[in-house]
């Protein structure tokens, strides 16, 4: 068997069938191709600059040096583009689905997300960052004369919807244009393993740097990063700590990255695909780690969880970024007139609920703290304002 992993990549008539658009869209005469006229979509999409205001791990505590989510973003894209070329897949595509894989957070990270599920529950709803992303896209950013949306290629809003987890038709109806019972491109496939391989780095890095973490607890605790700093001291003796520990960070990532391209490369072969749609039918995604990387990954994870996500000083951050999501939407819900006007207007069509979460979810950390302090003034006072 002449056997070419490109094959099962997206192209020729699978990327013609992926490149389909809601509404017509102008002939290309600039030489792109349909994913990376997304990409540049997604890029210049307002949603897309929020995320330089977003939390990614650290919220109150003053930095320039730590991740935002946009920063964190375009290392997911860094690593994407790197698997992706690396195994013949279309680079554009998974670029393009690391850029957008974000877009639905919404403020003070995991914690405002948990946040806002929780009060979306409480009116039989749910918050999903990857259906409000799809959301975004496809209604809320408003950039076009003939239409809402970004209007994005198939291909493109597929991967968003599942490009970390699998939805079935039987729970989101709303979905099955987007093929739920076959699995998605090796291009979104890898999307979510980038991810981990580049916020794995980055989170250790700024726990360091956030003083929260120490090199030497980090590395009699994390094995995949100890092989790593012992051999960046082995070759560079006498270097200063810091400087050790940032070689050792890229050699780790480089470790996961390289496993992710082999293993993957070795399960498409296994499982004798040759082309993009014996990927859609194999049942199970074939772009996963090897099973020391992923043992290793999970070490990493829980002395992260451990020692960084859930400590003291994050938990204090956590709970006050509930208590100013909980309180904001309990706000709205009780004064749908305090929003602005063109959520207002949404409210007969999506119900209220879902307006007062789309309207947090598309805040900044800092912005969202300011209609904190407005609405707790205003409250106080006794009058209440217009956010028009």
């Amino acid at each position: 068997m002449n056997f070419d992993i490109h094959q099962c990549g997206v192209f020729g008539e699978e990327e013609r069938r992926l490149a389909a658009r809601e509404y017509p869209a102008p002939a290309v005469v600039d030489g792109r191709t349909p994913f990376e006229r997304d990409r540049d979509r997604v890029v210049q999409a307002r949603a897309f600059r929020r995320l330089a205001g977003k939390t990614q791990v650290f919220t109150s505590r003053a930095s320039d040096h730590f991740r935002s989510r946009l920063t964190h973003t375009i290392e997911v894209a860094q690593v994407a583009r790197q698997v992706a070329g690396a195994l013949g897949l279309n680079v554009d595509l998974a670029e393009t689905l690391a850029l957008v894989h974000d877009i639905g957070h919404p403020p003070f990270g995991h914690a405002g997300e948990r946040a806002l599920d929780r009060c979306l529950q409480q009116h039989g709803l749910r918050f999903d960052h990857n259906i409000h992303a799809l959301r975004i896209v496809e209604r809320f950013e408003q950039r076009y004369a003939g239409h809402r949306g970004l209007n994005l290629t198939l291909g493109t809003r597929e991967g968003i919807i599942k490009h970390s987890r699998d939805y079935s038709v039987e729970t989101h109806p709303e979905l099955a244009a987007y093929f739920l019972d076959e699995m998605p491109p090796l291009e979104a496939q890898l999307i979510d393993l980038a991810d981990e391989v580049a916020y794995l780095t980055a989170d250790l890095d700024d726990g360091v740097e956030s003083g929260l973490l120490e090199v030497p607890h980090i590395c009699s605790e994390v094995s995949i990063l100890r092989r790593s700093y012992e051999a960046v001291k082995k070759a560079h003796p006498g270097a200063e700590e810091k400087y050790v520990f940032h070689d050792a960070l890229q050699a780790m990532q480089k470790t996961l990255v390289i496993d992710l391209i082999r293993t993957t490369a070795e399960n498409v072969r296994s499982a004798g695909a040759e082309s993009l749609g014996e990927i859609r039918h194999l049942g199970k995604r074939v772009s996963v780690f090897s099973e020391q990387a992923e043992g290793e990954r999970m070490e990493e994870k829980r002395y992260l969880y451990a020692t960084l996500y859930t400590c003291d000083a994050l938990e204090q951050e956590h709970r006050k970024a509930e208590e100013v999501v909980t309180e904001l939407f309990n706000f709205w819900m009780a004064e749908p007139e305090e929003l602005p006007e063109s959520y207002v207007a949404e409210i007969e069509s999506e119900g209220l609920a879902r307006v007062v979460a789309d309207y947090i979810a598309g805040m900044t950390d800092n912005y969202i703290l300011l209609q904190y302090a407005n609405v707790r003034r205003f409250v106080r006072s006794g009058y209440l304002f217009r956010n028009k």
